[in-house]
């Protein structure tokens, strides 16, 4: 169900109060100002800050940044360049205060959120033998720089490397910031920023363990070099995961420059750091960010990535983001502001098979990423399930921490379920238990979506389906005279598989729950066991048991698939530098495939079945194809005005956003708010048989393909509608010419009962015989009890 837009913070902060047992709670704030409002007795924004704060409880809590008067100050960071204003502690009554305040415009609480290739990029078509194409017309993204927001990097990974790269763009005002193990010279021409913000971690986790985090750049956790590697990777031979995906490593970009912004530490990703590395980066000069975290979604105006995204857009940054892991689940998507990017996950043409064979001769596939000792060949070995043998059922079934009795589980490979601790995880458990080996099986919400792992001891990963049939053969094998036996064979590396792509399991889906008229996810990209660089200081597996080091690690998620699209708009930025972000991602939008290498509708890993519109957006990027889309829906900053005010957000709201002003009772609110001019379609009609089921969509295309060119349209229309186009033809007589046109959408033969509701989905094409402009087109009818 869409937020109302009208909640107002009042109302916020009381529903805080409910769920905190004391008023005088302290927590970390987001305080937005009207810029020009600063008294002018005032030398500085921040001395303004200072006196505002001042003015409030002289009993508060203080954080430990000296200011500049040599007092303590209460400020966590400051905002000039994506937003003005600063992030501090409050207790509850202290933020209604300061809210009550002149040239305050808002007081968010902040959230705390959390992290989310040597084939990809063949797999894309980014060949460099091809003559002609997106890497060749971009010179493989030179010049253009990449912003990584995340868990820092680890520089001296080969991915990282600047050899024949020319000198640092003019441009670029970023510094390389020194801290523990992370000297200034550890940028290069490759990686020519690196940053670090904790503040706001700090300000709620007090001052952090120095012993297992940098206070630096430096990446302790492996996520922020593995996204960076995706995104711009140099070309890396040999390459592989302890022998798995063997090959020439590359990123997107090979050429785009790099910087890094670590926001993410043991604890999270605090809204106050994301928010100060969105300001630096965008006055660093980045053209690309890309941010693979996210977490739950609220209106736009209390999301300080919305909000931070949107100061990066206007300033014509484009921003990526992960569409988060809740999948298979419908209403699952996050990062879904209309100017964010927002991707999710499909898998490549290449897995790791690892089949379980049963002692009753069926064999089960599974998939698994293991290079330590093998189980003995051809010799089955006793097979236990271990949600029957633990004290605590529950517990034991998921292998949790000390749920497993080494008595029993000794010499035995262990059937784990899915589910609260990590999968690499489960195998920690089992082995030190005792077993030689582990079975993880999904749960019935993660259907048969499967996911490699670097294991530490034989394991492998198997579908909910294929979990069933083993425990059901555990069983029966144990009431007979012939105990339950099996082992696991691992198959290595398989490539050119089909069916490719398939939309992850794990891949959040849609619909919007912020605003179902904009459809997200808006693409998906290579998220599945994707390779890339990995610390030198992490065991592939994450664990901190774990002491195998490896150059490349295989991860998975929406996090790898973010970087995969944010490289690829440094390209087309390098291949179009006129273009806005809302350009490259109309190009990468409807130039998107919905099919797969056998010439069918990409299949959802999680059921096998066809996938639908929610779980791909657009559909899979195609990178050549969106080099030279024809005709873009561009969009301005004015124009994602209009849209918030035909949410019904109020001037206030909008300005918290945007910056700007808005009188929303004109002409600015004359339309509705899927007018957005979106490369998707999307209605949503309510209470069938008692309201209009008709609705109307107007949209504009700019000419960038050839500049004397006639566009005809197609409609498939969903099922059950009536769709029209006017004018049916688009007649262009140069480039950068902008027409418009007029989608009427007529409801005419669904009929629902109470309480249903229904979602068919289309398409509106564009084509001039050379270029095809694919717009999905999306109807869903709801009627109420």
């Amino acid at each position: 169900m869409e937020t109302s837009p009208a909640i107002s913070f009042s109302l916020v902060l009381s529903l805080i109060t409910l769920l905190l047992p004391y008023f005088a709670v302290s927590k970390t704030f987001i305080v937005v100002v009207q810029h020009q409002a600063k008294p002018s007795i005032f030398p500085t924004h921040k001395h303004w800050y200072e006196s505002s704060l001042r003015s409030l409880s002289p009993t508060a809590t203080k954080t430990e940044n000296p200011s500049d008067s040599g007092e303590t100050s209460r400020i966590i960071h400051t905002y000039d360049t994506v937003f003005h204003g600063f992030s501090a502690k409050l207790s509850l009554s202290e933020a209604k205060e300061l809210e009550a305040l002149s040239g305050i415009v808002a007081v968010i609480p902040e959230q705390i959120r959390q992290i989310q290739t040597t084939r990809s990029p063949e797999f894309l078509g980014l060949k460099t033998s091809d003559s002609a194409g997106l890497l060749k017309e971009s010179d493989f993204g030179s010049d253009f720089v990449i912003g990584v927001i995340d868990t820092g990097i680890w520089p001296e990974r080969q991915s990282f490397n600047d050899r024949d790269l020319g000198l640092v763009p003019t441009k670029w005002k970023g510094a390389c910031v020194s801290g523990k193990d992370f000297p200034a010279s550890s940028c290069n021409r490759k990686l020519i920023g690196a940053r670090y913000f904790c503040d706001g971690y700090e300000a709620t986790n007090g001052k952090m363990n120095e012993t297992t985090e940098y206070r630096s750049p430096r990446d302790s956790d492996g996520h922020g070099t593995h996204t960076a590697s995706i995104a711009a990777g140099r070309y890396v031979f040999p390459a592989s995961t302890l022998g798995y995906a063997r090959g020439v490593a590359a990123g997107m970009a090979p050429k785009a420059r790099l910087a890094a912004y670590k926001v993410c530490w043991n604890a999270g990703c605090y809204d106050s750091d994301i928010l100060a590395a969105f300001d630096a980066a965008v006055a660093d000069g980045v053209d690309v960010i890309s941010l693979s975290v996210g977490g739950v979604v609220v209106p736009y105006y209390l999301d300080a990535i919305a909000i931070g995204a949107f100061g990066a857009s206007d300033a014509g940054v484009f921003v990526s983001a992960s569409g988060g892991n809740g999948g298979p689940g419908g209403l699952t998507v996050t990062n879904v502001a209309p100017w964010v990017t927002t991707v999710g996950a499909g898998t490549i043409d290449r897995d790791f098979p690892a089949d379980v064979q049963l002692g009753n001769g069926k064999t089960i596939p599974g998939v698994s990423i293991y290079g330590g000792p093998a189980l003995a060949p051809g010799r089955l070995h006793p097979l236990i399930y271990a949600g029957s043998e633990g004290a605590d059922g529950y517990s034991s079934s998921l292998c949790l921490e000390g749920s497993l009795d080494p008595n029993v589980v000794k010499n035995k490979i262990v059937l784990c379920d899915r589910g609260i601790n990590s999968r690499a995880a489960k195998g920690e458990v089992v082995r030190k238990a005792g077993g030689i080996g582990m079975i993880l099986a999904n749960g019935v919400f993660d259907g048969e979506g499967l996911v490699a792992d670097c294991h530490v001891l034989p394991a492998t990963a198997v579908g909910a389906a294929s979990g069933d049939e083993i425990r059901k053969y555990i069983t029966e094998a144990s009431k007979s005279k012939s105990p339950p036996t099996a082992t696991i064979v691992f198959k290595g590396t398989r490539v050119n598989v089909k069916p490719a792509p398939v939309v992850a399991s794990f891949s959040a889906r849609g619909p919007n729950p912020e605003t179902p008229e904009i459809l997200k996810p808006d693409v998906i990209a290579p998220g599945l066991n994707i390779l890339a660089a990995w610390p030198d200081k992490v065991g592939p597996s994450g664990l901190p048991s774990d002491d195998r080091r490896t150059e490349f690690n295989i991860l998975s998620g929406t996090s790898m698939a973010c970087p995969h699209v944010s490289g690829l708009a440094a390209l087309l930025k390098a291949a179009h530098p006129e273009w806005s972000p809302a350009a490259i991602r109309s190009a990468l939008m409807t130039t998107a495939d919905t099919v797969d290498n056998q010439g069918g509708t990409m299949v959802d890993e999680s059921t096998g079945n066809s996938s639908m519109v929610f779980d791909f957006g657009a559909g899979y990027v195609h990178p050549q194809k969106a080099m030279d889309p024809g005709l873009i829906y561009d969009i301005n900053s004015y124009e994602y005005v209009d849209f918030l005010c035909n949410s019904n957000y109020t001037t206030k709201n909008i300005q918290v956003v945007t910056r700007k002003y808005a009188d929303c009772s004109g002409a600015r609110k004359a339309g509705h708010i899927g007018n957005l001019n979106y490369p998707s379609l999307s209605a949503v009609f309510q209470q069938y048989g008692k309201h209009r089921m008709s609705t109307h969509f107007i949209r504009s295309v700019t000419n960038v393909g050839e500049p004397n060119s006639v566009y005809k349209v197609a409609v498939k229309p969903p099922s059950g509608t009536l769709v029209t186009v006017e004018p049916e033809k688009l007649v262009f007589r140069r480039l950068g010419q902008r027409l418009s046109f007029l989608v009427r959408v007529k409801v005419v033969a669904v009929k629902l009962s109470p309480g249903s509701s229904t979602t068919k989905s289309g398409s509106v094409v564009w084509s001039d015989g050379k270029h095809i402009v694919t717009s999905p087109l999306v109807v869903t009818m709801q009627q109420p009890l």
